[in-house]
């Protein structure tokens, strides 16, 4: 008895899906609850799984398919075993994939990069493997499948060229970004901080910290209250623009941009103001992580009031970060660097971070950006006052 195993209903803001990663093929065994085939939306990679033990029959939608919910993906055979003989191949392609039938290039190639002939697909006279059959099947075997990077080998004369279709993801970040460069009036406002006293806190209390809330004390904790506490000073700034009209948010859910292989994605800590700092930290560590995984879920990456993000984990000096609609506003992190300062009429070396605010100038005034990123600056300067509140 043959089962469909079908494309899971999708949430509501995702009208379509790609197909982009099987992990079975046809005649393999199955069972329950594994995980056969990845479909990527425009937001997070979904895991079909195998609806009962049996043997997968036959693949409808192959890789590169657009699929809808409720659309046939493969047929599978309930109960079935497995079977282990191999496919023999036909003696015209044995005979064009013979390695004596090949020329010295493709016969180097093949020795230096371990292709089995008798998998690939000759495109040559009389089926007849050349060069660039084999370089296919190189750059298929060398790339993961979610790459968006694509990795060329060094042939002595050669110029490569690759055309690679965007991911959805990539796809719907770039929509994204134009939307906000031409829907809003954006500007951004720079400052510095000292982080002097945050590294002193770190230093002291990060081996107490870590054994009562089982994990690091970084940063992100640290940015996440100043934020928060800013925000509640100018509330404009955790706002949300709705046509002509103004939403003003009574809630914080901060979004933590987390870089993937996939491209950027912004799951939200929500009511981070109700959160303890090593509660954030949690959340922000295991965001990260399911992020690298493929892990989120869409209701973890929806909504939000305003978003954090770190180019300094990347080396950036400074940089201006680009809104998240409908937010109005944005704070960019960035790299760490021991900057001489003056202190108290001396010159010394501190720990300096200049940070970005992105703003929409239709609802934020110049005066209250500057201020609200002032004030992330006074409470990080001196920690103290995120616990005082002043």
């Amino acid at each position: 008895m043959s089962i469909e195993l079908k494309v899971p209903n999708l949430p509501e803001s995702v009208s379509d899906a790609t197909v982009i990663n099987w992990h079975k093929k046809p005649g393999d065994a199955v069972r329950r609850d594994e995980n056969l085939v990845d479909l990527e939306t425009d937001k997070v990679v979904l895991e079909v799984p195998a609806p009962m033990d049996g043997v997968l029959e036959k693949i409808l939608k192959v890789d590169g398919d657009t699929v809808v919910a409720q659309d046939i993906l493969a047929l599978i055979k309930a109960g079935a075993v497995a079977s282990e003989q191999p496919a023999k191949a036909t003696t015209s392609v044995a005979d064009a994939t013979n390695a004596s039938n090949l020329s010295p290039s493709v016969r180097r190639l093949v020795g230096e990069h371990e292709v089995n002939v008798q998998q690939v697909s000759g495109t040559g006279k009389g089926g007849r493997v050349t060069k660039e059959d084999v370089l296919t099947v190189i750059q298929k075997k060398e790339e993961p499948k979610t790459s968006v990077s694509p990795t060329f080998l060094s042939i002595p004369g050669e110029r490569p060229e690759k055309r690679v279709a965007m991911s959805r993801l990539r796809a719907r970040i770039a929509e994204r970004l134009v939307e906000a460069q031409h829907n809003a009036a954006m500007l951004t406002t720079f400052n510095e901080i000292n982080l002097q006293a945050v590294m002193d806190l770190r230093e002291k209390y990060k081996d107490r910290f870590e054994k009562q809330h089982g994990v690091k004390l970084g940063f992100m904790s640290f940015f996440t209250k100043a934020v928060i506490e800013a925000l509640k000073r100018f509330p404009a700034v955790n706002a949300s623009i709705d046509g002509t009209d103004i939403i003003y948010h009574g809630y914080y859910d901060i979004g933590i941009a987390v870089s993937t292989e996939r491209g950027l994605v912004v799951p939200i800590v929500r009511d981070a103001d109700r959160l303890s700092m090593g509660q954030i930290e949690i959340a922000v560590g295991d965001y990260a992580k399911r992020a690298r995984d493929n892990k989120l879920t869409i209701e973890e990456m929806q909504g939000g009031t305003f978003t954090i993000t770190n180019g300094g984990v990347f080396g950036s000096l400074m940089a201006t970060p680009i809104l998240n609609p409908p937010q109005v506003a944005i704070l960019g992190m960035h790299k760490i660097e021991q900057r001489p300062v003056a202190e108290n009429g001396m010159v010394v070396i501190r720990p300096m971070m200049y940070v970005a605010l992105s703003y929409d100038h239709r609802i934020i005034d110049g005066k209250e950006s500057v201020q609200f990123l002032v004030t992330i600056k006074e409470m990080l300067e001196d920690p103290a006052r995120l616990i005082l509140e002043v």
